[in-house]
């Protein structure tokens, strides 16, 4: 990658210890002479990250998904620096993030590129997702009735408390929370998942790349919320078209040069038995 010249940081300061890293990433960074700018505010403006080299998002995942927007249509590289809890999309700890500034900002990192969905509904704008559409009922727990198609062909009706449809990114979001599959984050595919089903033989299902997906809200006299990455919500009439489809654009993710997915899969979710110690 090109060296950083110009850097944006978007700090969580409600996360412990997010305000003070950032202050020092900022002076580390305007000591070597590159330009910077910073905010507390996400989802972010449009257009703020333009003209930018890369963004250092120091929060939880739930912070990068407040940025993921405008840096794929940018295509800025977004670095995460976990002071959340997991840290699945925000891999850099704090203590990498003070001790490899200086390779960062000379462009040494790898950019994985993530697929995102595109969901519009009635035929209204586009929203982006990095992670997954969620579809709800709009007041209450209460069940829904959700019709799919995919490429115009009926897959199934669900009887459900909600349906997600991840990314391979994720899969180990909500998706994981409610039975669904891992998906390794270079497959290129939208995993959907039913809530609570009330048919035990309806689970997920995988679909390609290039399917076009279109949800039906079915449940009579009322409407579900549609929630893109758990930032926006938009609300799908009964019978609205909600349709889902893999975006053109994707997210470039700065990643270590030596980053390991299946390393943050063990870590993260705890995996364990004794064999990744011994072959270590």
């Amino acid at each position: 990658m090109k060296p950083i010249r110009s850097l944006a940081f978007v700090v969580n300061a409600s996360k412990p210890g997010a305000t003070e890293l950032a202050r020092v990433l900022v002076a580390a960074a305007s000591a070597k002479g590159v330009r910077h700018k910073q905010t507390t505010r996400f989802p972010l403006p449009r257009g703020y990250l333009h003209g930018c080299d890369a963004c250092c998002v120091i929060g939880g995942d739930g912070t990068l998904l407040g940025v993921v927007r405008e840096a794929a249509l940018e295509q800025v590289p977004i670095i995460g620096v976990n002071r959340g809890s997991l840290g699945f999309l925000t891999t850099f700890s704090p203590e990498e993030a003070r001790l490899g500034l200086d390779s960062l900002l000379q462009g040494k990192f790898n950019v994985d590129m993530r697929a995102m969905l595109s969901c519009s509904v009635a035929g209204g704008p586009a929203s982006l997702a990095l992670n997954d559409i969620l579809i709800k009922d709009e007041l209450t727990n209460r069940l829904v009735h959700l019709e799919v198609f995919a490429d115009d062909e009926l897959v199934t009706d669900y009887l459900c408390d909600g349906l997600i449809l991840a990314t391979a990114t994720g899969s180990t979001a909500y998706n994981l929370s409610a039975g669904g599959p891992i998906v390794h984050p270079a497959a290129d595919v939208v995993a959907v998942t039913p809530i609570c089903p009330h048919t035990l033989t309806n689970r997920s299902i995988i679909f390609r790349d290039s399917v076009r997906l279109r949800v039906h809200n079915r449940t009579a006299g009322t409407h579900v919320l549609v929630g893109v990455d758990g930032h926006g919500e938009i609300r799908a009439k009964t019978d609205d078209a909600i349709n889902i489809s893999i975006a053109k654009v994707r997210l470039p993710l700065a990643q270590q040069k030596d980053y390991s997915h299946f390393a943050v899969l063990r870590t993260k979710l705890k995996w364990s038995g004794g064999a990744a110690e011994r072959n270590a």
